[in-house]
Protein backbone atom coordinates (compact mmCIF):
# COMPACT_ATOMS: atom_id res chain seq x y z
CA UNK A 1 0.00 0.00 0.00
CA UNK A 2 2.80 2.40 0.91
CA UNK A 3 4.64 1.55 -2.29
CA UNK A 4 1.55 2.30 -4.39
CA UNK A 5 1.10 5.61 -2.61
CA UNK A 6 4.68 6.68 -3.32
CA UNK A 7 4.29 5.75 -6.98
CA UNK A 8 1.11 7.86 -7.17
CA UNK A 9 2.88 10.87 -5.62
CA UNK A 10 5.72 10.63 -8.11
CA UNK A 11 3.29 10.44 -11.00
CA UNK A 12 1.46 13.54 -9.78
CA UNK A 13 4.72 15.45 -9.34
CA UNK A 14 5.72 14.85 -12.94
CA UNK A 15 2.24 15.48 -14.30
CA UNK A 16 1.66 18.85 -12.57
CA UNK A 17 3.92 21.56 -14.11
CA UNK A 18 5.88 23.55 -11.58
CA UNK A 19 4.68 21.48 -8.61
CA UNK A 20 8.17 20.87 -7.25
CA UNK A 21 9.17 24.49 -7.67
CA UNK A 22 5.91 25.73 -6.18
CA UNK A 23 6.58 23.80 -2.99
CA UNK A 24 9.81 25.78 -2.58
CA UNK A 25 8.37 29.17 -3.48
CA UNK A 26 7.23 31.69 -0.90
CA UNK A 27 3.57 32.60 -0.78
CA UNK A 28 4.51 36.26 -1.23
CA UNK A 29 7.60 38.15 -2.37
CA UNK A 30 8.12 41.67 -1.06
CA UNK A 31 8.98 44.62 -3.30
CA UNK A 32 9.83 48.01 -1.84
CA UNK A 33 9.52 51.34 -3.60
CA UNK A 34 9.62 54.94 -2.57
CA UNK A 35 6.23 56.46 -3.42
CA UNK A 36 2.62 55.31 -3.77
CA UNK A 37 0.65 53.53 -6.54
CA UNK A 38 -0.66 56.95 -7.62
CA UNK A 39 2.75 57.81 -9.14
CA UNK A 40 4.13 56.39 -12.42
CA UNK A 41 6.91 54.88 -10.30
CA UNK A 42 4.33 52.94 -8.29
CA UNK A 43 2.34 52.07 -11.41
CA UNK A 44 5.43 50.37 -12.80
CA UNK A 45 5.53 48.22 -9.68
CA UNK A 46 1.88 47.19 -9.99
CA UNK A 47 2.28 46.49 -13.69
CA UNK A 48 5.29 44.25 -13.02
CA UNK A 49 3.62 42.36 -10.17
CA UNK A 50 0.43 41.79 -12.14
CA UNK A 51 2.02 40.35 -15.25
CA UNK A 52 4.40 38.14 -13.24
CA UNK A 53 1.49 36.74 -11.25
CA UNK A 54 -0.53 36.18 -14.42
CA UNK A 55 2.22 34.55 -16.47
CA UNK A 56 3.37 32.24 -13.67
CA UNK A 57 -0.22 31.20 -12.94
CA UNK A 58 0.14 32.58 -9.42
CA UNK A 59 3.37 30.74 -8.59
CA UNK A 60 5.18 34.05 -8.03
CA UNK A 61 3.13 36.56 -6.09
CA UNK A 62 4.95 39.89 -5.72
CA UNK A 63 3.49 42.50 -3.40
CA UNK A 64 4.61 46.12 -3.61
CA UNK A 65 5.09 48.15 -0.44
CA UNK A 66 5.20 51.90 -1.09
CA UNK A 67 6.64 54.74 0.94
CA UNK A 68 9.79 52.75 1.75
CA UNK A 69 7.84 51.23 4.64
CA UNK A 70 9.86 48.01 4.54
CA UNK A 71 12.95 50.09 5.25
CA UNK A 72 11.20 52.18 7.93
CA UNK A 73 11.59 55.20 5.64
CA UNK A 74 15.38 54.81 5.47
CA UNK A 75 15.69 54.82 1.69
CA UNK A 76 19.48 54.59 1.63
CA UNK A 77 19.27 51.30 3.54
CA UNK A 78 17.22 49.53 0.85
CA UNK A 79 20.18 48.11 -1.04
CA UNK A 80 21.68 46.37 2.04
CA UNK A 81 18.24 45.02 2.93
CA UNK A 82 17.91 43.45 -0.52
CA UNK A 83 21.44 42.02 -0.47
CA UNK A 84 20.76 40.29 2.86
CA UNK A 85 17.36 39.02 1.74
CA UNK A 86 15.35 41.01 4.28
CA UNK A 87 13.54 42.43 1.23
CA UNK A 88 13.11 40.36 -1.93
CA UNK A 89 12.73 42.98 -4.69
CA UNK A 90 13.23 46.74 -4.91
CA UNK A 91 12.37 49.35 -7.53
CA UNK A 92 14.54 52.17 -6.31
CA UNK A 93 16.12 55.45 -7.38
CA UNK A 94 19.82 55.41 -8.16
CA UNK A 95 20.14 58.34 -5.76
CA UNK A 96 19.10 56.17 -2.83
CA UNK A 97 21.30 53.27 -3.96
CA UNK A 98 24.39 55.43 -4.53
CA UNK A 99 25.81 55.13 -0.97
CA UNK A 100 26.51 51.46 -1.70
CA UNK A 101 27.04 51.69 -5.49
CA UNK A 102 29.05 54.86 -6.07
CA UNK A 103 28.79 54.50 -9.87
CA UNK A 104 25.11 55.53 -9.66
CA UNK A 105 26.28 59.09 -8.97
CA UNK A 106 27.06 59.37 -12.68
CA UNK A 107 23.44 60.36 -13.26
CA UNK A 108 23.69 63.17 -10.71
CA UNK A 109 26.56 64.94 -12.45
CA UNK A 110 25.07 68.38 -13.23
CA UNK A 111 24.01 69.00 -16.83
CA UNK A 112 25.73 65.84 -18.05
CA UNK A 113 22.83 64.70 -20.26
CA UNK A 114 21.63 67.03 -22.98
CA UNK A 115 18.46 65.09 -23.82
CA UNK A 116 16.76 61.69 -23.79
CA UNK A 117 18.87 60.49 -26.71
CA UNK A 118 21.97 60.95 -24.56
CA UNK A 119 20.24 59.27 -21.62
CA UNK A 120 19.26 56.20 -23.65
CA UNK A 121 22.72 55.96 -25.19
CA UNK A 122 24.25 55.65 -21.72
CA UNK A 123 21.60 53.45 -20.10
CA UNK A 124 21.62 51.05 -23.05
CA UNK A 125 25.34 51.36 -23.68
CA UNK A 126 28.68 50.42 -22.21
CA UNK A 127 28.42 52.61 -19.12
CA UNK A 128 24.94 51.44 -18.21
CA UNK A 129 26.00 47.80 -18.45
CA UNK A 130 29.14 48.45 -16.39
CA UNK A 131 26.99 49.83 -13.58
CA UNK A 132 24.54 46.92 -13.68
CA UNK A 133 27.47 44.50 -13.70
CA UNK A 134 28.82 46.18 -10.57
CA UNK A 135 25.45 45.73 -8.86
CA UNK A 136 25.49 42.03 -9.67
CA UNK A 137 28.81 41.52 -7.90
CA UNK A 138 27.07 42.47 -4.65
CA UNK A 139 24.53 39.68 -4.29
CA UNK A 140 21.79 41.37 -6.27
CA UNK A 141 20.40 40.74 -9.75
CA UNK A 142 19.50 43.88 -11.73
CA UNK A 143 16.80 43.62 -14.39
CA UNK A 144 17.38 47.04 -15.93
CA UNK A 145 16.40 50.70 -15.93
CA UNK A 146 13.19 52.54 -15.24
CA UNK A 147 13.03 56.28 -14.82
CA UNK A 148 11.90 58.96 -12.42
CA UNK A 149 12.94 61.61 -14.94
CA UNK A 150 15.02 64.75 -15.18
CA UNK A 151 14.91 66.59 -11.85
CA UNK A 152 13.61 70.16 -12.29
CA UNK A 153 13.52 73.09 -9.86
CA UNK A 154 10.54 75.03 -8.53
CA UNK A 155 10.35 77.93 -6.10
CA UNK A 156 8.04 80.60 -4.74
CA UNK A 157 10.35 83.60 -5.27
CA UNK A 158 11.40 84.15 -8.88
CA UNK A 159 12.09 82.68 -12.31
CA UNK A 160 15.45 80.95 -12.70
CA UNK A 161 17.23 81.41 -16.03
CA UNK A 162 20.87 82.03 -15.05
CA UNK A 163 23.19 80.64 -12.36
CA UNK A 164 23.05 84.01 -10.62
CA UNK A 165 19.28 83.66 -10.16
CA UNK A 166 19.89 80.79 -7.74
CA UNK A 167 21.84 82.89 -5.28
CA UNK A 168 20.49 82.95 -1.72
CA UNK A 169 17.45 80.75 -2.33
CA UNK A 170 16.79 77.92 0.14
CA UNK A 171 16.07 74.60 -1.60
CA UNK A 172 14.88 71.31 -0.21
CA UNK A 173 17.11 68.67 -1.85
CA UNK A 174 17.54 64.91 -1.55
CA UNK A 175 19.94 63.73 1.13
CA UNK A 176 22.85 63.09 -1.23
CA UNK A 177 26.22 64.81 -0.97
CA UNK A 178 26.51 65.45 -4.71
CA UNK A 179 23.22 67.40 -4.69
CA UNK A 180 24.39 69.48 -1.77
CA UNK A 181 27.62 70.23 -3.65
CA UNK A 182 25.63 71.20 -6.77
CA UNK A 183 23.39 73.72 -5.04
CA UNK A 184 26.22 75.22 -3.03
CA UNK A 185 28.21 75.84 -6.23
CA UNK A 186 25.19 77.82 -7.45
CA UNK A 187 25.25 79.86 -4.22
CA UNK A 188 21.91 78.44 -3.12
CA UNK A 189 21.27 77.02 0.34
CA UNK A 190 20.47 73.28 0.15
CA UNK A 191 18.47 71.73 2.98
CA UNK A 192 17.61 68.03 3.43
CA UNK A 193 14.25 67.04 4.92
CA UNK A 194 11.40 64.64 4.24
CA UNK A 195 8.49 65.74 2.08
CA UNK A 196 6.06 66.34 4.95
CA UNK A 197 8.55 68.67 6.61
CA UNK A 198 9.24 70.35 3.27
CA UNK A 199 5.60 71.19 2.54
CA UNK A 200 5.25 72.76 5.98
CA UNK A 201 8.42 74.75 5.35
CA UNK A 202 7.06 75.90 1.97
CA UNK A 203 3.82 77.08 3.58
CA UNK A 204 5.69 78.92 6.31
CA UNK A 205 8.03 80.55 3.80
CA UNK A 206 11.20 79.26 5.46
CA UNK A 207 12.15 77.16 2.41
CA UNK A 208 11.87 78.67 -1.08
CA UNK A 209 11.98 75.71 -3.43
CA UNK A 210 12.70 72.08 -4.25
CA UNK A 211 13.80 69.80 -7.11
CA UNK A 212 11.99 66.77 -8.54
CA UNK A 213 10.95 65.24 -11.89
CA UNK A 214 7.93 66.78 -13.63
CA UNK A 215 5.50 64.06 -14.72
CA UNK A 216 6.56 61.40 -12.25
CA UNK A 217 6.52 63.60 -9.11
CA UNK A 218 5.66 67.29 -9.47
CA UNK A 219 2.30 66.83 -11.17
CA UNK A 220 1.08 64.08 -8.78
CA UNK A 221 2.26 66.24 -5.85
CA UNK A 222 0.41 69.29 -7.22
CA UNK A 223 3.51 71.43 -6.83
CA UNK A 224 1.63 74.56 -8.02
CA UNK A 225 -0.06 74.65 -4.63
CA UNK A 226 3.31 75.62 -3.15
CA UNK A 227 5.36 77.24 -5.91
CA UNK A 228 4.72 79.67 -8.74
CA UNK A 229 7.95 79.21 -10.71
CA UNK A 230 9.42 76.16 -12.41
CA UNK A 231 12.59 75.89 -14.46
CA UNK A 232 13.07 72.89 -16.71
CA UNK A 233 16.84 72.77 -16.47
CA UNK A 234 17.44 68.99 -16.70
CA UNK A 235 20.34 69.29 -14.30
CA UNK A 236 20.33 65.69 -13.11
CA UNK A 237 18.71 62.43 -14.15
CA UNK A 238 16.95 60.08 -11.76
CA UNK A 239 16.85 56.52 -13.14
CA UNK A 240 15.11 53.76 -11.18
CA UNK A 241 16.58 50.27 -11.00
CA UNK A 242 14.59 47.06 -10.54
CA UNK A 243 16.61 44.59 -8.48
CA UNK A 244 16.06 41.27 -6.72
CA UNK A 245 18.02 39.32 -4.13
CA UNK A 246 20.25 36.90 -6.02
CA UNK A 247 19.34 33.89 -3.87
CA UNK A 248 15.65 34.56 -4.40
CA UNK A 249 16.04 34.81 -8.16
CA UNK A 250 18.13 31.65 -8.28
CA UNK A 251 15.41 29.81 -6.36
CA UNK A 252 13.08 30.18 -9.34
CA UNK A 253 13.06 27.58 -12.09
CA UNK A 254 14.84 28.63 -15.31
CA UNK A 255 11.43 28.99 -16.96
CA UNK A 256 10.17 31.29 -14.22
CA UNK A 257 13.40 33.29 -14.25
CA UNK A 258 12.80 33.95 -17.93
CA UNK A 259 9.19 34.96 -17.28
CA UNK A 260 10.20 37.37 -14.49
CA UNK A 261 13.01 38.90 -16.55
CA UNK A 262 10.75 39.44 -19.56
CA UNK A 263 8.03 40.91 -17.37
CA UNK A 264 10.59 43.24 -15.80
CA UNK A 265 11.72 44.48 -19.21
CA UNK A 266 8.13 45.19 -20.25
CA UNK A 267 7.25 46.90 -16.96
CA UNK A 268 10.39 49.04 -16.98
CA UNK A 269 9.69 50.27 -20.50
CA UNK A 270 6.04 50.92 -19.67
CA UNK A 271 7.03 52.90 -16.57
CA UNK A 272 9.69 54.88 -18.43
CA UNK A 273 7.30 55.83 -21.22
CA UNK A 274 4.65 56.95 -18.73
CA UNK A 275 7.25 59.13 -17.01
CA UNK A 276 8.32 60.71 -20.30
CA UNK A 277 4.77 61.29 -21.57
CA UNK A 278 4.66 64.69 -23.28
CA UNK A 279 8.34 65.40 -22.63
CA UNK A 280 10.18 63.49 -25.36
CA UNK A 281 9.85 63.41 -29.17
CA UNK A 282 6.45 61.74 -29.02
CA UNK A 283 7.66 58.17 -28.60
CA UNK A 284 6.29 57.90 -25.07
CA UNK A 285 2.87 59.25 -25.96
CA UNK A 286 2.56 56.93 -28.96
CA UNK A 287 3.43 53.89 -26.83
CA UNK A 288 1.16 54.73 -23.89
CA UNK A 289 -1.77 55.74 -26.11
CA UNK A 290 -1.50 52.38 -27.90
CA UNK A 291 -1.54 50.61 -24.55
CA UNK A 292 -4.67 52.48 -23.55
CA UNK A 293 -6.32 51.76 -26.89
CA UNK A 294 -5.89 47.98 -26.61
CA UNK A 295 -6.72 47.93 -22.91
CA UNK A 296 -3.55 46.11 -21.89
CA UNK A 297 -2.34 48.81 -19.50
CA UNK A 298 -4.75 47.62 -16.78
CA UNK A 299 -5.98 51.18 -16.35
CA UNK A 300 -2.84 52.60 -14.77
CA UNK A 301 -1.90 54.94 -17.60
CA UNK A 302 -5.41 56.09 -18.45
CA UNK A 303 -6.35 56.90 -14.87
CA UNK A 304 -3.12 58.79 -14.30
CA UNK A 305 -3.39 60.85 -17.48
CA UNK A 306 -6.98 61.81 -16.64
CA UNK A 307 -5.72 63.66 -13.55
CA UNK A 308 -3.80 66.21 -15.65
CA UNK A 309 -5.72 66.37 -18.91
CA UNK A 310 -6.15 69.79 -20.50
CA UNK A 311 -9.50 71.18 -21.64
CA UNK A 312 -8.74 70.22 -25.24
CA UNK A 313 -8.37 66.59 -24.16
CA UNK A 314 -4.58 66.44 -24.54
CA UNK A 315 -1.79 65.92 -22.01
CA UNK A 316 1.03 68.44 -22.24
CA UNK A 317 2.93 68.74 -18.95
CA UNK A 318 4.32 72.21 -19.65
CA UNK A 319 0.98 73.64 -20.78
CA UNK A 320 -0.72 71.93 -17.86
CA UNK A 321 1.60 73.55 -15.32
CA UNK A 322 0.99 76.90 -16.99
CA UNK A 323 -2.76 76.28 -16.77
CA UNK A 324 -2.30 75.90 -13.02
CA UNK A 325 -0.74 79.37 -12.83
CA UNK A 326 2.95 78.42 -12.92
CA UNK A 327 5.57 80.44 -14.78
CA UNK A 328 7.59 77.93 -16.81
CA UNK A 329 11.18 78.59 -17.89
CA UNK A 330 12.82 76.12 -20.30
CA UNK A 331 16.59 76.49 -20.46
CA UNK A 332 18.27 76.49 -23.85
CA UNK A 333 21.46 74.53 -24.53
CA UNK A 334 23.43 77.75 -24.18
CA UNK A 335 21.86 78.54 -20.82
CA UNK A 336 22.57 75.01 -19.61
CA UNK A 337 26.18 75.43 -20.67
CA UNK A 338 26.47 78.44 -18.34
CA UNK A 339 25.18 76.36 -15.43
CA UNK A 340 27.52 73.51 -16.31
CA UNK A 341 30.51 75.83 -16.35
CA UNK A 342 29.68 77.15 -12.88
CA UNK A 343 29.24 73.63 -11.50
CA UNK A 344 32.46 72.20 -12.96
CA UNK A 345 33.99 71.81 -9.47
CA UNK A 346 31.35 69.13 -8.83
CA UNK A 347 32.82 67.14 -11.73
CA UNK A 348 36.34 67.62 -10.43
CA UNK A 349 35.31 66.24 -7.05
CA UNK A 350 33.01 63.40 -8.10
CA UNK A 351 34.42 61.82 -11.26
CA UNK A 352 37.10 59.98 -9.29
CA UNK A 353 34.47 58.78 -6.81
CA UNK A 354 32.16 57.54 -9.56
CA UNK A 355 35.02 55.94 -11.45
CA UNK A 356 36.88 57.44 -14.38
CA UNK A 357 36.26 54.29 -16.40
CA UNK A 358 32.47 54.59 -16.08
CA UNK A 359 32.56 58.34 -16.79
CA UNK A 360 34.65 57.89 -19.94
CA UNK A 361 32.46 55.00 -21.08
CA UNK A 362 29.42 57.27 -20.75
CA UNK A 363 31.15 59.91 -22.89
CA UNK A 364 31.83 57.26 -25.55
CA UNK A 365 28.22 56.11 -25.40
CA UNK A 366 26.98 59.64 -26.05
CA UNK A 367 29.30 60.14 -29.01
Amino acid sequence: MVKKFLILVLVLVFLVPGSVALADYKSEYSLTYNVSPAFPWGMGVEYFADIVRDRTDGRINIRGYGGSTLAAGQQTMIFPLVTTGAIDFAFESTINLSPQVREFNLFSLPFFFEDYNAVDAVLNGEAGQMILDKVETMGVYAFGWGENGFREITNSRRSIATPQDMGGLKYRVVGSSIFIDLFRELRANPLTMNWAEATTAFQQGVVDGQENPTVCVLIPLRIWEFHEYITLWGATLDPIVLIVNERIFNSFTPEDQEIVAEAAAEALYFQKMLTRYGLDDGTAQEFIDAKIADGSDLGYAKNFLETWKLEDGTNDPIRFLESQGMHVTVLTSEQKAAFREITQPVYNKWISRIGLDVYEAALRDME
